[in-house]
């Protein structure tokens, strides 16, 4: 096997190893119906969502994205993954101690340009409430059942740039026939032939146009609008987090 043969088999099993850290499987609430994508512009990248059972019917949803690109940012991915996994406790405990810890230890074991931003929530299936901590993220999306739209801003800053961190939790409830998206800006910048970006009002008119979809559909369908939208192929890393609230069953 050639050289060349050889790095291409290789990236593709890094491909498959890292489709295995996405989650594999969804707790079930009663309130909530959820759903996740990344899309790679590579064979690995550095996008990464997650959603962690954090017991007493909670659920944490996350989303980040590594500084950079390739192989060198999903090394990074799989570094602040299992950092977040290792930490479950502090998480059910203590959410904003859990960042900070994450925050130190990837500070510590990355090279000084490395960061990622990420977005953690926490969602309450019994009291339906939401808390989240936006460390240097986009905006999370909250499309309201009257067509409203609210963002959730950035609380603190990115995890990795600095030894010590710090970031305040903003918290909202959920309603039947919210819905909330959480996104990387492979979604909000990629370009149509006019060098034109798909960018928020863009992922907010998709939005309103499935909202009536189960999460996992809206998931699809909003990947459907980005590709018809760049149809020569996408940029960068594309993940998408949908959260759609719902009457208890």
């Amino acid at each position: 096997m050639c050289s060349s043969d050889l790095a291409a088999r290789e990236l593709e099993i890094a491909k498959q190893v890292q489709a295995r850290l996405f989650p594999q499987t969804l707790p079930v609430l009663r309130t909530l119906d959820y759903a996740g994508l990344c899309i790679q512009a590579r064979q690995v990248g550095g996008d990464y969502y997650d959603f962690l059972a954090l017991g007493e019917e909670k659920l944490g949803l996350l989303i980040g994205d590594i500084s950079g690109k390739g192989i060198a940012a999903a090394l990074l991915m799989a570094n602040l993954q299992a950092n977040l996994r290792s930490q479950l406790a502090l998480a059910r405990e203590q959410p904003c101690r859990l960042l900070q810890s994450v925050n130190r230890v990837f500070y510590e074991n990355t090279v000084d340009s490395a960061y990622a931003t990420v977005f953690f929530a926490e969602y309450d299936d019994l009291t339906q409430r939401l808390r989240y901590t936006n460390c240097g993220h986009l905006s999370g999306l909250l499309l309201r059942r009257d067509n409203t739209v609210e963002w959730l801003r950035s609380t603190g800053t990115v995890l990795g740039l600095f030894k010590d961190w710090d970031g305040p939790t903003a918290e909202c409830h959920l309603f039947n026939g919210d819905t909330l998206v959480l996104y990387t800006d492979g979604a909000t910048e990629s370009l149509n032939a006019a060098g034109e970006e798909f960018g928020e009002h863009g992922l907010v008119e998709s939005l309103q146009r499935h909202r009536e979809q189960a999460a996992q559909s809206i998931v699809a369908s909003i990947a459907t609008d980005l590709k018809l939208f760049s149809p020569e192929g996408q940029q960068d890393d594309i993940t998408l987090v949908v959260a759609k609230c719902r009457a208890a069953s």
